[in-house]
């Protein structure tokens, strides 16, 4: 980031005592890295709350803190207090991007966005210098981190955005204000924080309100609720671009023909599933939209693979020969589910293709009936067995009727050693999807990526 000074640093946060005259160079949010030149803003998590650390930090050399009260025993010229920790990070991060120079590109979506933001960054990176936010640190946390963070020789950035619940986005493009904003797609995630499905698209639109005038939006064309997305995005001013199947002129495999823009390119995919080629297509049309040449980044495109735990395919050695994992561990989310059971059907496989698949969470009264659809998905696969596990999955297992091998597992222990034990065998193929935190499937991936190394 810009180094800022404590004058500039009190007028960003509207602070109006005197403080210590310094310069900030970086900005902390976790007390064991905080140093002289840095700003230590403590903030309240579940766990720990950064107060507590005010006066540690002081001692190891930073010289002003942003706190939301007055600690003891600290000088008062070093603190700044504000009424909320999170929003100065916010409103520090928004004065950083202020600075940049380059182009700024924002995303959300209810899946896919770390992948796809990953995907315009190896792309724009043929182009110029990219940054783009770390991991998926998309929340009000994280997104103010990737502002106070960015590269400020680049010229372009690719901010994720994410949400649980309606104004959050809202408040976070307001720090981000992008000069192109896109809409990845609209699942029912978190639907047990809204009225209804449509109020996560209301949501999700919210990214429309920080965008600059007359920018480009890009949307989905094929996504739930892409009229709301497009009316909302035309009212906050932007101009409207979409991608989605209309595009594809010829698909061959996991080769295509596409007008991207009005523009045809070619391209080639490392995975022909449906989910790899939306994410293809919106980047393309990011490039094409930021006027650079996009038969140079179709023609690379196929060099940039899954990420670990979002679908990334691995060849693992063991006892009984090698089999394929397919880590698509980080999210269970119902649509996301569904396309990787559908990509896994498509898999050519000489041995037995296997599903291990956990539950789905955050889903709220639908719970109950998304299990059951993602089964109905898996019945009518060509998928030789299907893993269950907790409690949800037994609805998903019981829509399997026609003979096939099924099993349950209350929880992920002892999932790893009976998958390379007592199921897998040379040429298989074994799928892992589930929610991470809940059915915590991706140890069972990290396990079996381990003993395979």
């Amino acid at each position: 980031m810009e180094k800022i000074s404590s004058k500039k640093l009190t007028e960003i946060l509207n602070y109006t005592s005197s403080v210590v005259d310094t310069e900030i160079l970086n900005v902390v949010t976790d007390s064991r890295i905080a140093k002289k030149g840095d700003l230590f803003i403590a903030i309240k998590g579940e766990k720990f709350d950064g107060h507590d650390f005010v006066a540690q930090v002081i001692e190891q050399g930073v010289e002003l803190v942003v706190v939301e009260h007055k600690i003891e025993n600290v000088p008062a010229n070093r603190q700044i207090v504000v009424s909320s920790s999170v929003v100065a990070f916010g409103q520090i991060g928004a004065y950083n991007r202020s600075l940049f120079k380059g182009k700024v590109i924002g995303l959300t979506g209810s899946a896919g966005k770390t992948t796809t933001k990953e995907e315009i960054k190896f792309l724009l990176s043929l182009f110029g210098k990219t940054y783009a936010t770390e991991g998926n640190h998309n929340n009000h946390i994280g997104v103010p981190r990737s502002l106070c963070d960015m590269d400020m020789s680049a010229e372009f950035a690719v901010i994720e955005m994410g949400m649980s619940a309606k104004g959050e986005i809202e408040q976070l493009v307001s720090w981000v204000r992008p000069d192109m904003a896109l809409v990845t797609n609209v699942y029912p995630m978190h639907i047990e924080f809204f009225e209804n499905f449509e109020g996560i698209a209301e949501a999700k639109a919210e990214i429309f309100k920080g965008i600059k005038p007359h920018a480009p939006a890009l949307i989905n064309e094929d996504t739930n609720f892409a009229d709301i997305l497009k009316l909302r995005a035309q009212e906050n001013g932007a101009r409207v671009f979409t991608f989605g199947q209309a595009e594809v002129l010829h698909k061959e495999g996991a080769s295509y023909r596409a007008d991207v823009q009005g523009t045809a390119v070619q391209f080639k995919l490392s995975n022909d599933a449906e989910h790899f080629l939306y994410n293809a297509l919106c980047a393309l049309n990011v490039v094409a939209l930021l006027g650079l040449d996009v038969r140079k980044a179709a023609a690379e495109i196929e060099h940039f693979g899954a990420l670990p735990g979002r679908g990334k395919i691995s060849e693992l050695k063991f006892a009984k020969g090698v089999y394929t994992l397919v880590d698509d561990s980080y999210s269970g989310q119902p649509e996301a589910m569904k396309l990787a059971i559908k990509a896994l059907d498509k898999m050519p496989c000489k041995g037995k293709k296997i599903a291990v698949l956990g539950k789905m969470a955050e889903l709220g009264d639908t719970s109950k009936q998304q299990h059951i659809e993602v089964g109905k998905v898996v019945a009518h696969a060509h998928i030789d067995v299907v893993i269950g596990v907790c409690e949800e999955m037994k609805d998903m297992l019981a829509q399997i009727k026609d003979g096939r091998e099924t099993m349950f597992f209350e929880n992920k222990e002892g999932l790893s050693d009976f998958l390379l034990n007592k199921v897998l065998q040379n040429n298989d193929i074994v799928l892992i999807k589930g929610a991470r935190y809940s059915s915590k499937l991706y140890q069972v991936a990290d396990e079996l990526l381990k003993q395979g190394s």
